[in-house]
């Protein structure tokens, strides 16, 4: 096949017409390339054409902190000191952990609680002298004080060091072994940390060193502090060297790229290591201090697998998965390639025999999700589009790895799932681009689309094991009621990935520690070692796995996200009230240990508790739940 030019001259594009096996290509500026396509490398379903309604991509909204302003003082408070910094990346953070929070611009509102976390800076630059005094004062009256960038305001012997020194040549992080904050951080990729990797040569995001510090928590490798620890008779104070927020935000926007060491299938807790240590300072120091689970009915792992159906053959082998996981009593999820032309990638395989093995995997009970029509290496480079693509007219065409014509983001999200709604019955919200290619503009495009859940990302790549609240144009302030699922585990590495089950049973076992997730994802290409490996996998995890699509455990975290916990305490009883707004089946919270329901004043049936973890039935509305000593429930049986 010959290859079309793009000639550009002075800025003007020139028509360029080349015959090509009969494709006549009209090249013009990016958004206006076109190529016509044969009718019989185009297939077409007779009488089906949409959507017909337009897509309109919703205007960037700057988030605003006040939407997190409330909340008792049993929550872990947040102080910020600059409204025009990352806050909403560390808000996104504490969530996805579970922590309470809530954030204030006032320093006396923030000292009513037990734990008060100061971002994204403590210096004379924004806090006023007597602010500063009253910060001082908070640890040594008990309560925890967590400094982030602490840079000024005499604050120094507070939080146990002499001087900040500020560099961006600074790659990693050591955590301490033997202090009992860190007893759950074992793990060597737990202990090392990255905020950089040398040898890529890329400038790495700002740090603050602390000199002459007693006893860290961890130190970065030129030997200054990165995370001071000072104890003041009950109170603490903790100085983290670098910007938690910024940090977040560079896993979650997938901008981290001086971060990222490996691509997938290996474990790499960068950022749930600085949440989980945020959630140890916060409920090592409030006695009331309750967190939500992070994986459904108090298991220790949510389990997605996954499989992207982009190839010929794939879209038959897809129904053997799903048997096999329909005889397991598990629903996977299938993202399809809607491919109705024939170009560079394949063969067209969304025809009527295609769609007879859609249906089938729809009447399994299986979840359906998009994988794109085009399934384009250069889908990150795609216009926008109009929002009024429709089939059969939308034809994007992919002539090799790096040339596509006639495509766009909205065209590739409408098309794709108008034709799969169409054809499978369901309303598809999952969504899954070709070679994970990811486009600045695709959070926004997702909600615009009606997709809800992505899994667009891997987990090394993102540095993160649980999933996240995407952003508008993968930046940092204005967020979209979308969540990134990351793939964990996939199977185009080497060895094959039948080959690779232990390995992969050893991440799942290290990520199931903290209450994280798995993505599988397996091209159904062949049956053979993948499918045994897939089988391997699931008896691996089951004893302590829950297992859901992407769809399911999207609208369940979706759910857990809006959940909202406050506790109060008097000198017999804890009580804990959950705000529910959007149903949810299989809430765990972790209580503190020694707390026991009460179950004589609650009106809930069906809640369980395990030692600490406390799991509920089908929730939605308003709740308060009694919690009492476990010594007292003791005397109280006796005395009866």
């Amino acid at each position: 096949m010959q290859r079309s030019t793009l000639l550009r001259l002075s800025g003007m594009a020139l028509l360029f017409v080349s015959l090509v096996i009969g494709i006549r290509i009209l090249v013009g500026s990016p958004s206006a390339e076109h190529v016509e396509i044969p009718e019989k490398d185009f297939y077409r379903f007779a009488g089906v054409s949409g959507p017909d309604d337009t897509t309109v991509v919703p205007d960037r909204v700057p988030a605003v902190w006040t939407t997190y302003e409330q909340g008792s003082t049993s929550r872990l408070a947040i102080l910020l000191t600059d409204p025009d910094s990352s806050w909403l990346g560390l808000a996104h953070g504490l969530k996805s952990m579970g922590i309470p929070f809530r954030i204030t611009r006032h320093v006396n509102e923030a000292l009513a609680h037990k734990v008060v976390l100061v971002y994204p800076m403590i210096s004379g630059k924004v806090l006023k002298p007597e602010e500063l005094q009253a910060l001082a004062e908070f640890p040594k009256t008990g309560g925890t004080l967590i400094g982030v960038q602490v840079l000024g305001g005499g604050l120094n012997q507070v939080f146990g060091f002499r001087d900040a020194i500020a560099s961006r040549q600074r790659y990693g992080v050591t955590l301490a072994q033997t202090d009992p904050l860190l007893a759950g951080l074992t793990d060597p990729r737990e202990q090392q940390l990255r905020v950089g990797i040398r040898d890529k040569g890329i400038e790495v995001m700002g740090t603050y060193g602390y000199t002459e510090a007693s006893a860290p928590l961890a130190r970065f490798e030129d030997g200054t502090a990165a995370i001071t620890q000072v104890v003041h008779g009950r109170g603490r104070a903790y100085a983290i060297g670098l910007d938690l927020g910024f940090l977040l935000l560079k896993g979650y926007n997938n901008r981290g790229e001086e971060l990222v060491k490996t691509f997938d299938n290996e474990f790499d807790p960068t950022l749930d290591v600085w949440l989980r240590l945020i959630k140890s300072m916060y409920r090592t120091a409030q006695d009331e201090a309750v967190t939500v689970g992070t994986v459904p009915f108090g298991k220790s792992l949510s389990v997605m697998m996954t499989h992207d159906v982009d190839f010929t053959q794939s879209i038959k082998n897809a129904v053997d998965y799903a048997e096999y996981e329909k005889s397991q009593g598990l629903v996977g999820t299938y993202f399809i390639q809607v491919k109705y032309i024939r170009d560079f990638n394949d063969d067209i395989f969304f025809n009527d025999e295609g769609v007879r093995y859609v249906k089938r995997l729809a009447e399994l009970g299986m979840e359906l999700g998009s994988h794109t029509i085009g399934h384009s290496r250069v889908f990150n480079q795609f216009p926008m589009g109009s929002g009024r693509e429709s089939y059969p007219s939308y034809a994007p065409f992919v002539k090799d790895r790096t040339t596509a014509y006639n495509a766009s983001v909205l065209g590739e999200l409408r098309v794709s799932k108008f034709l799969i709604d169409h054809f499978s019955g369901q309303t598809i919200v999952s969504f899954r681009p070709g070679e994970l290619s990811n486009p600045f503009g695709l959070p926004q495009a997702l909600l615009a689309t009606g997709y809800r859940y992505s899994s667009t990302a891997t987990a090394n790549n993102s540095l993160t094991h649980l999933p996240y609240q995407l952003n508008y144009d993968r930046l940092i302030d204005s967020e979209v009621d979308v969540f990134e699922f990351p793939v964990t585990i996939e199977d185009e590495a080497l060895p094959k990935m039948g080959d690779r089950l232990p390995q992969a049973l050893e991440v799942a076992k290290r990520i199931s520690r903290y209450g994280g997730s798995v993505v599988v994802l397996i091209h159904p290409n062949i049956l053979d070692h993948k499918l045994a490996f897939e089988k391997g996998f699931v008896e691996g995890v089951r004893p302590y796995a829950w297992f859901g699509s992407v769809g399911e455990f999207g609208r369940w975290w979706a759910a857990r996200n809006r959940v909202e916990v406050d506790v109060a305490r008097d000198a017999t009883a804890m009580r804990v009230t959950l705000r529910v707004p959007t149903s949810l089946a299989g809430l765990t919270l972790d209580m503190p240990e020694g707390w026991e329901i009460a179950r004589s004043s609650s009106s809930l049936r069906g809640v369980e508790q395990h030692g600490s973890v406390v799991t509920f039935p089908e929730l939605r509305g308003t709740h308060t739940v009694s919690f009492t000593p476990r010594s007292s429930i003791s005397t109280a049986a006796r005395r009866s």
